[in-house]
Parts: C-alpha cells; sequence; structure tokens
C-alpha cells in the first residue's frame, strides 16, 4: 500500500530528514505585527529568531487555512497514493488539527488525520516513525494504530525562562497560576496530555535543567528515544552533559525549536521529549 505522510510545522523535522523519508509538511503562519509570513517557506528558523530579539512585538502564529491541507492531500493522491496520513500538532494548542479535518473532507479520497497531543520532537517523532512504517509498506490502518501508541508513550517537558510569550499568545492552559510569580521563578510545564501543565517551579535555570534531568533519572531505563529541543538556549551543552549520567549521549537527538512553538514558549526554551518502551 502506498501511504504518504503529511504533518504541520511545529515538527521541527530537518530538511534531511523530510527530503529523505519523503514527508510533505504544511507550514504554519507567523506574524510580528501586521507582517505574516509561513514558517519556514517565507521565513528561516534563524532569521526568526534575530528577529524576535529585535522586536518589540511578540511573534504570533496562525494555524493553517484548511485549503493547504486540501491542496497538499490532493497532489499525494494525484501522484498516486493510496491513503494519506496527516499528524497534526496537538488540537489542545492549536486549531491546525480541525483545518486538516474540514480539508479531508473536502477530498476524495483515503485521508486519516492524527492528532499527535504533541509539538515540536514529540510530534516530530510520531510524524518520522509514520514515514519509516510508510516506507515498509504498512497500511494506513497500521501507521494510525502505530502513532496512536507512540503518542501514549511520550513525554515533553520544557524550562522556560520567561511567561510573557506563553501569556499573551493565550496557551498558558492550566499553568495559570504560574502568571502571579512568573519573575521570581523559573517555570515547568508538562505538554505531555497535549495541553500546557504546570509542572514546577524552580528559582534558578540551573535547578530548572536538574529538574529534567532527574525525569530522565526517574525513567531512564524506560526511555526508547529521547531528544532534546532548544530555542536557542547558551547552556544547552550543559544540560546534554547532565543527561549523559543517564543515557548515552550520541543516541540523544538535539535540534532547534522552530518558530511556531518558540513564538509562545519563548527564547531560552529547553525541551526534552521521550518516548517509553511499549
Amino acid at each position: 500500500m502506498n501511504v504518504r505522510i503529511v504533518t504541520d510545522s511545529a515538527c521541527d523535522l530537518t530538511e534531511a530528514e523530510i527530503e529523505t523519508h519523503s514527508i510533505t509538511v504544511v507550514p504554519l503562519s507567523i506574524r510580528f505585527g501586521e507582517d505574516v509570513q509561513l514558517d519556514r517557506d517565507e521565513i528561516s528558523v534563524d532569521d526568526f529568531y534575530q528577529r524576535m530579539a529585535e522586536s518589540e512585538e511578540l511573534p504570533e502564529t496562525a494555524a493553517p487555512s484548511p485549503g493547504a491541507f486540501a491542496q497538499v492531500f490532493q497532489q499525494r493522491l494525484d501522484e498516486g497514493a493510496d491513503a494519506v496520513v496527516c499528524i497534526n500538532l496537538s488540537s489542545g494548542v492549536s486549531a491546525t488539527m480541525e483545518s486538516s479535518q474540514l480539508a479531508a473532507r473536502e477530498v476524495d479520497g483515503d485521508i486519516r488525520i492524527v492528532d499527535s497531543r504533541s509539538v515540536t520532537a514529540g510530534l516530530g517523532t510520531m510524524v518520522m516513525a509514520a514515514a519509516k512504517a510508510a516506507e515498509a509498506g504498512s497500511s494506513a490502518d497500521e501507521i494510525v494504530t502505530l502513532v496512536e501508541d507512540i503518542r501514549n508513550r511520550t513525554r515533553v517537558y520544557g524550562a522556560i525562562d520567561t511567561l510573557e510569550n506563553l501569556k499573551k499568545g493565550g496557551r498558558i492552559g492550566n499553568a495559570q497560576a504560574l502568571l502571579g510569580s512568573m519573575l521570581s521563578i523559573k517555570p515547568l510545564i508538562d505538554i505531555s496530555t497535549g495541553v500546557v501543565e504546570e509542572a514546577g517551579r524552580q528559582r534558578t535555570r540551573k535547578k530548572s535543567l536538574a529538574w529534567l534531568r532527574d525525569k530522565v533519572a526517574e525513567h531512564s531505563d524506560e526511555i526508547e528515544t529521547l531528544s532534546v529541543m532548544h530555542a536557542q538556549a547558551d547552556d544547552i551543552d550543559e544540560l546534554i552533559t547532565m543527561l549523559s549520567a543517564f543515557v548515552d549521549p550520541t543516541t540523544i537527538r538535539v535540534g532547534v525549536i522552530g518558530p511556531v512553538v518558540a513564538s509562545h514558549g519563548g527564547p531560552g526554551l529547553v525541551g526534552l521529549c521521550f518516548t517509553l518502551r511499549s
């Protein structure tokens, strides 16, 4: 069966990963004031960070239109796909999945929409697994089952320097209590369920990184894959060194968080994503 994999630009996969596994990425939009650009198509990751540092306005994001997804779905079918599996950014923080669902209803073909309930490397890990399964000849049903299984075993945690971006972007979720003391703490968040939850508070950045390390230590015997993602954090090597006491550092996937998540998490955000063995 010829199944094609589609996702959105919150997956934070590299261009090499996308091209090697024939993954189609539908971009979200990034807005600074009145200026709107398509993530990665019209604004690169490096340009985004430079602009965020220089701009007085915080960036905002917008989901792709149903039409953008519909066009991609139809193209993949026209190219001979028997089915399309589209894995999206968590519906708990974005309208992206809703757009893909609307698009699926407009296209005459076998289109499967899966909520990753995750962000950045959490989403990316599922997309990569789906793409590799598609390459191996798995059916759409088998790929959806695989992704849903990985989703249930995925944990995502973050340590952020400022809640300003989350607050303005409206993605604070159940971590509202953090806002009252946002200047005096280093917030820790849990996005494992697909929404932003408060996971803890630390007084210093170093203690926040130690908290992330302890999360890995707690599950070190169970971890199947581990990714460390960051929003241009200058202490990322320090975290990798801390994690190396519990996991082989050569097995850690390290990447930069793209504009979609960094718009809300803010500069300096560090995230852990790991999948537990089944």
